[in-house]
Parts: C-alpha cells; sequence; structure tokens
C-alpha cells in the first residue's frame, strides 16, 4: 500500500513557525515517500532490505557451505582467494548477475567448512583496463592489523565453532524514560599506557557506570577504522568490530553484561562519510570512484579528508540500512548516536557556515535533500523493526523537526545533542570573570530547544577533553589540579572555586538543559589531564589515552567527591524524573545576585553563582504550596562542601505571590552553592 502524501497541516501542528516552508517539507517528504514504496514494492520492505548482511559478504549454512556475493558492477572478473585456496587467483572464480552482484558458492570439505575459522581472505578483480585489484570484502565481519608488518587490514572469514560462539543471555531492558548517556571508548578505559580491551571494560568499567546513575552507555570507536587517532571516526569497515580491543565475541559479551545491569547500549554510527583507504576500505573498490560514493569533489569532504555517501543509491540504501541491523541483530546495540549528521543533511555540509537559526539555511539550496531522506528512511526502518531503539542526532545546525517522526515531516530522530550548550560555558570560564557572568544568556542557551523535540544536554564531551582544548575541570582548576587536589593539603582559592563550580554547572546543564544528559569518560570526577591518542606529533605515546582511575579511588583525593556528587546527581533524577517532565519554569534570573531559580518535575532548583556573596533569607518563588525539604545540595561534606546547609532543613511557604508564582519562601543558599528541595 503506497505511502500517504504528507498533510501541510500537520506540520503547522507541530511547528506553526514552518507555514512558508510547508512546500519544501512536503517536497522532501515525497522523496522519502518514494524510497519508502520502492524498497516496500522491490524488496519486500525495511525489514527484508536490512537484512542485507544475510545475502551479501561471506555467509555460512548449517552444512558448512559459504556464500560470497559482493557488489562491484565495474569488475570484469572476480575470484575468491584466501588461506583456503593458498591465495590461488582461478580455482573459486565468481559469477556477476545483472545487477553488477559478484557470487561464489564454496561446498563443504569433508562435512566442514572449507573455508577455516579466522583465516585470511581477500577477493581479487580485474577491472575494465586489465588492471588486477585487491580488495578485502565490503561486507566483512572481522579485520585484523599488525602494525609490525604494516597498517594495512588483513579480513578474516570469522566463524567460530559453536563452543566459542557467545550466547546472549540477557533481554534488552527497556527504553530508559530519559537518556542519562556515559559516553565512553574501550582504548582509553584502562589506566595503563596501552589499547585498553572489551573484556576490561566489561570487568572494570561497567559496574562503574552503573554505581554512577548511568542508565546508557555510548560507545564510541567500535566500527573499525584504521587509524586510531582519528578516535573512530574514519571507518574502513563498517561491519566490523574493532580488533584493538578484542574479538567481535568479547563485544557481544560486553552488551549482554551491560543489559544485565539494566543499561541501554548505543553504538556511535559513521555514515556520514569512510576512510579513503583503498588497499582495506571502501573507496575505488571495484576500480570505480563512484560505487559506494559521489563521484569527484561531490564524493570528497575536503575538511575531513574521506569519502561522501551517495544516500541516492539503492545499493548503498541496502549497505547503510543493513550495517544499522546488523549491529542491532548481530550485537544487540539499543541504538545509535548518529555521528556528523549536519555534514549530512548539506551539500556544503557545515564547511565555513554559520547557522543564524533562520528558516531558509534549513530549506534551501544548501539542504541535501538525498542525506535527509536517507536519515528519515534510518529512523522510521530502525524504529518500526525495535520499537524500543534510540537514535541520537549530532546536529550543530539547529534543523527543524529533526526530531519529529518521518509521517509527521520529521527526520525521525529521538534527541539532538544540545552542541552550544559546552561552547557557552568554554567561552564564560575562558573570556569572563566569575562576577561578569550573564545569567540571563546562560539560562536563554540552556531553555532554547525546539518545543516538542528532545535535546541531549551536555557540558562537556569527547570533543572538549581532546588535546587542544579543555575540559571544564582544566579551565577551572588547570596546574593546581597536579599539586593541590588532595585532602592534606589545605583547600586553595582555585581549588574550592574549581570544585564549587565543577558541581554547579553540571547539575544546572542536568536539570534546565534538556531530556537527555550526557557525560564523556573521566569528565565525571574531573579526569586531570586532557585526551591524546598515540600519534607522530607525540612520539606514538599513550601517556594520554587513557584514564586514570587510581585519582577518583584515592581516598585521599579530591576527586572522589566531584564523582560522588555526580552519582547524587543522577540517582536524584532517577527518583524524581525531571529530564522526563515537561521544560522547567524559570521564576528567576538576577544579574547582581547571580541567583538562578527554577521548577521543574515538582522540585525547586536554586543555584548562588555569586563569587562571594551568601544569601540567607533568600526569598524564591514557588508554585506548590507547602513543606520542602533539601534533596540534593552541592554544599554537602562529602561532596567537597562545607556543611553549611543543614539538609534537615525544612522549608515552608507562604501564600503570596512572587516572581510570577503563587507562593513564596525562605532558602538560606551560600555562594557557589546549588540546592534542590523537594515537597515532603
Amino acid at each position: 500500500m503506497p505511502t500517504a502524501p504528507l498533510d501541510p497541516q500537520t506540520i503547522l501542528d507541530v511547528d506553526p513557525w514552518l507555514v512558508e516552508n510547508t512546500a519544501a517539507i512536503v517536497a522532501r517528504h515525497d522523496v522519502f515517500r518514494k524510497w519508502k514504496d520502492s524498497i516496500e514494492q522491490h524488496e519486500g520492505g525495511y525489514d527484508a532490505f536490512s537484512k542485507g548482511y544475510l545475502k551479501m559478504g561471506l555467509n555460512v549454512a548449517q552444512d558448512g557451505t559459504v556464500t560470497y556475493r559482493e557488489w562491484a558492477p565495474n569488475a570484469v572478473d572476480a575470484v575468491l582467494t584466501g588461506d583456503f585456496n593458498g591465495w590461488n587467483r582461478e580455482s573459486h572464480r565468481m559469477t556477476k548477475n545483472e545487477f553488477g552482484v559478484w557470487e561464489l558458492t564454496v561446498p563443504p570439505r569433508d562435512g566442514v567448512c572449507a573455508i577455516p575459522h579466522d583465516s585470511k581472505i581477500k577477493i581479487s578483480m580485474v577491472t575494465p583496463s586489465g588492471e588486477r585489484i585487491e580488495r578485502l570484502p565490503a561486507w566483512i565481519k572481522r579485520v585484523t592489523q599488525d602494525l609490525s608488518v604494516s597498517p594495512v587490514y588483513d579480513a578474516r572469514f570469522w566463524n567460530p565453532p559453536d563452543d566459542q560462539t557467545y550466547t546472549f543471555k540477557h533481554a534488552r531492558p527497556p527504553q530508559p524514560r530519559a537518556a542519562r548517556i556515559y559516553e565512553a571508548h574501550v582504548g582509553i578505559s584502562t589506566p595503563e599506557g596501552r589499547v585498553g580491551t572489551y573484556k576490561e571494560f566489561t570487568a572494570n568499567i561497567l559496574p562503574r557506570i552503573r554505581d554512577l546513575g548511568y542508565n546508557t552507555i555510548q560507545l564510541m570507536a567500535v566500527m573499525e577504522h584504521a587509524y586510531y587517532a582519528s578516535f573512530g571516526y574514519q571507518v574502513t569497515n563498517f561491519f566490523a568490530a574493532s580488533s584493538r580491543y578484542g574479538t567481535p565475541e568479547e563485544l557481544k559479551e560486553l552488551v549482554d553484561t551491560a543489559h544485565a545491569m539494566g543499561l541501554t547500549v548505543l553504538l556511535d554510527v559513521v555514515h556520514s562519510h569512510a576512510c579513503k583507504n583503498v588497499l582495506d576500505g571502501l573507496n575505488l573498490f571495484d576500480g570505480s570512484d563512484h560505487l559506494y560514493f559521489h563521484e569527484g569533489s561531490k564524493g570528497r569532504h575536503e575538511l575531513w579528508d574521506s569519502r561522501l555517501f551517495n544516500y541516492g543509491s539503492h545499493e548503498v540504501l541496502r549497505f547503510l540500512l543493513s550495517n544499522l541491523r546488523f549491529w542491532m541483530d548481530e550485537y544487540m546495540f539499543d541504538g545509535f548516536r548518529f555521528d556528523g549528521v549536519t555534514s549530512m543533511m548539506y551539500t556544503h555540509h557545515g564547511i565555513g557556515t554559520g547557522f543564524s537559526g533562520g528558516y531558509h539555511e534549513y530549506f534551501g539550496p544548501g539542504v541535501d535533500i538525498e542525506g535527509v531522506v536517507y536519515l528519515m528512511l534510518a529512523n522510521e526502518a530502525m524504529h518500526e523493526l525495535y520499537p524500543e531503539v534510540v537514535t541520537i542526532a549530532e546536529d550543530v545546525s539547529g534543523m527543524p523537526l529533526l526530531c519529529i517522526p518521518a509521517s509527521k515531516g520529521g527526520v525521525g530522530f529521538d534527541y539532538r545533542l544540545s552542541m552550544a550548550i559546552p561552547d557557552m560555558w568554554i567561552k564564560l570560564l575562558k573570556h569572563k570573570q566569575d562576577d561578569e557572568w550573564e545569567i540571563g544568556n546562560i539560562v536563554h542557551t540552556l531553555t532554547n530547544r525546539r518545543h516538542g523535540e528532545k535535546s541531549i544536554a551536555y557540558a562537556e564531551s569527547h570533543d572538549q577533553a581532546l588535546v587542544g582544548d579543555k575540559t571544564l575541570a582544566f579551565w577551572l582548576m588547570d596546574k593546581e589540579m597536579y599539586t593541590n587536589m588532595s585532602d592534606m593539603t589545605e583547600m586553595t582559592p582555585v581549588i574550592s572555586r574549581g570544585i564549587a563550580l565543577h558541581k554547579m554547572i553540571r547539575l544546572l546543564v542536568h536539570s534546565l538543559g534538556g531530556e537527555g544528559y550526557l557525560n564523556f569518560e573521566g569528565n565525571e570526577f574531573g579526569h586531570p589531564e586532557w585526551l591524546d591518542f598515540p600519534r607522530e606529533g607525540n612520539g606514538n605515546s599513550f601517556h594520554y589515552a587513557r584514564r586514570q582511575w587510581n585519582v577518583v579511588d584515592d581516598p585521599l583525593l579530591r576527586y572522589k567527591y566531584l564523582n560522588a556528587f555526580d552519582a547524587a546527581m543522577n540517582h536524584t533524577e532517577d527518583k524524581y524524573g525531571w529530564l522526563s517532565a515537561p521544560q522547567a519554569y524559570v521564576s528567576l534570573k538576577h544579574e547582581g545576585d547571580k541567583v538562578i531559580v527554577f521548577e521543574r518535575a515538582g522540585l525547586v532548583f536554586v543555584f548562588n553563582f555569586h563569587p562571594t556573596n551568601s544569601f540567607s533569607d533568600y526569598r524564591i518563588g514557588v508554585e506548590e504550596a507547602g513543606e520542602y525539604h533539601v534533596a540534593l545540595t552541592s554544599d554537602e561534606k562529602k561532596f567537597g562542601g562545607f556543611d553549611n546547609v543543614d539538609v534537615n532543613s525544612k522549608y515552608f511557604t507562604t501564600a503570596m505571590e512572587w516572581n510570577g508564582r503563587k507562593n513564596w519562601m525562605h532558602v538560606y543558599v551560600p555562594s557557589r552553592t546549588c540546592l534542590v528541595l523537594a515537597k515532603n
């Protein structure tokens, strides 16, 4: 049954300000409808179309028969070669169908698979010019790298025997009512100067994440990438889990163990571009420039030095949608954070472009309709096939309808990342004295999001942790982190300020900034060093490509206070649910006092950012009358505070309007302190 056309009124019901752009949105939706109907008519719908990995690449039947299929229309000859046939370029020739797909069946030998598990393989092809080229299969599920021999990856035939195959034991947890995300990288998760492993992450890091109160993990750099220092953003092999950290079975165990802890696991998926490697990537795969990518300059990202997918190609859509399905089915991931969505949605890829918020920027000639439509198809397919899936867009542009379903004219994500928030904090800490902070601007940045579209707020992510930038802890405390973070030393003004503001900033972002929250691994306790992967510029050192868990585990160091507050913040949210509540009502933004007061989920939040002034009997407005108590305060000793706030105090409202609220009450709020009050 053909997909129904989009009613323009549906768009206006979501956002009346789009009235001048309904025609453009309907036209975009028409392109989406044509693709969806074509997939339904010719492929049997999303379910069948996204199972391409069960047909393409190397697949093994129960009797050990191997069927190999590869899309390479430019090739005039193709052969499967490897350890199993002595790298013979004649014995296992493939046949080509009318769609440019090469196929070969390798029967079992003596009742077992003729290609040994974990043995090396390649596809050898001949181009129309007579040149012989050799590539790693595009759908390969396992590649390994031996840097002592060559940086080029080897393709491996991954077909472990039953007793070595990991079997999932735990069901996926239900979709969290609001995502509290721990962004993590397996390789840097050890304190030692080396690459960490899946097994170590499972044993050592998953319990930390659970105990901190996060309900979602976002795993970076899992899709195989040739260059470790690319942070996983130069993907060579889209169906292969990075072998740097261990085997596919060990990654499955990691995800399954996380599920047993009730944790949702998201994959940082990179469909915005691909590594330009030829020998072990997709570039020039069949000798042509335009197989998976656009031809010429349109198919190259000038800043990332990588290849750009042709989202208007039927086979490219099969490859990418099947890639999402593969990670959901094979590894039991629960969803995706889509990297580089801005690059996908605009022909200029966001390069040299500042987005003012004008709607002409989102629906004009700069929009890449094919890229937007791919994201619509991907989101709808995943949500239809997995109703509990979570998808997050990394978009700096502010595209309207990004987190609205395709059926209503949107792109279909569940959340967007609020990328302006960390930039604001960096500018404040870099350029403004504390008494120059503009409270109104802080609140505006935290609340300036599209109504009805969910946002993930964060004070800092991996971007701010990378060398060349500074984490919030570094901006706040700098070199004193190395000399004055011991409880055996006097609390200096710099450390006192740093610990106080680190807690306040994170709670303010958590409670006011969105419908979800994100933290990058280690930042919760103010990790004392930046992140820098081994590369030529640092002598290929692993010194900064690690996480120093020892500093937070040391009871004599003050990092423990930030860690404890982070856990308390998450557990308090879990109890009261402010992230899933409607957006906060801000009743006070006092520039002179540097005080912010707002209500959300029945809680009253009070922040005093003043560097020196404490306020006793400070009158604040409260909507709900009654008796209140302290649910959380940054001033407790266990959080590195001074215990000036009595956590056993009771607060009573008076029935008189104040700051636009029906009641008021007095609170004591010391300088650089925040408190959360809950009704008894």
